[in-house]
């Protein structure tokens, strides 16, 4: 995905929880992580951002008008985690260029 530093939309993530081949609707919001490209460890607690659901989407608002964080120009890694039951999947699951 590629944004201008100067927008405010939504990124996400297409995320489904599953146990026994039925979906799971997960009662703790995502949480997003950005961190930029030549960071090669995995997000620490701070990093995390609260998110929301959007079925089958976890969403995140971001931008300077109103989002949840701003974020300069650059190339991130994206990330998400959730709480699933005793599971708390964590995925890098691409890349954001903010110019």
């Amino acid at each position: 995905m590629e944004i201008a530093a100067t927008s405010t939309e939504y990124v996400r993530v297409t995320a489904v929880s599953k146990a026994a081949g039925s979906t799971i609707n997960p009662a703790a919001p995502p949480k997003f992580a950005f961190l930029p490209s030549s960071v090669t460890d995995n997000p620490v607690t701070e990093d995390w951002l609260t998110g929301e659901w959007a079925a089958p989407h976890a969403r995140i608002l971001i931008g300077p008008n109103g989002g949840i964080v701003t974020l300069a120009p650059g190339e991130y890694r994206v990330w998400l985690t959730w709480a699933a039951g005793l599971e708390a999947p964590v995925y890098r699951t691409g890349t954001l260029t903010v110019y």
